[in-house]
């Protein structure tokens, strides 16, 4: 499948698979220089593309683990969502969830976009639900690991 990218910016990178069995493809953010994020704050990356993503499928957007581990910047929203029928820049709102001022550079992968197809349900509302054996029980309730 390919997927249709519009650079909106000279500097924009187009996403790339950093091996051949990768999910993801990394996203890079366009800055003007370093961008410094305190701890607790959130930046609002700019990646300079906008994509074509096709009915029935969704961009979702997931941190990059080495930058989240390693340097406790991921995205704030946990996962970004990229809806078929968007065409704006897509944007990545990185939190710095560390104890030190962080500092991401022009070009830098910041996050990771993976096309997945899904569902379009409608929803009813219903008198009653067919019975499980969990029932209504909740919160751990599966099990205290």
């Amino acid at each position: 499948m390919k997927i249709r990218i519009k650079m909106l910016d000279e500097r924009a990178i187009k996403p790339m698979r950093a091996t051949d069995g990768a999910a993801g493809a990394d996203l890079y953010m366009i800055s003007d220089g370093d961008v410094y994020i305190s701890p607790g704050e959130t930046y609002l990356a700019h990646t300079g593309l906008s994509f074509e993503i096709p009915d029935g499928y969704v961009g979702l957007v997931y941190a990059r683990s080495g930058l989240a581990v390693k340097q406790g910047v991921a995205p704030a929203n946990k996962v970004g969502v990229i809806d078929s029928d968007y065409r704006g820049e897509v944007m990545v709102a990185l939190f710095n969830q560390s104890r030190e001022t962080r500092r991401l550079e022009n070009g830098e992968r910041i996050a990771q976009i993976v096309i997945a197809p899904y569902l379009k349900t409608e929803f009813e509302y219903a008198d009653d639900l067919s019975d499980t054996a969990r029932g209504e029980n909740g919160f751990g309730s599966t099990g205290t690991k």
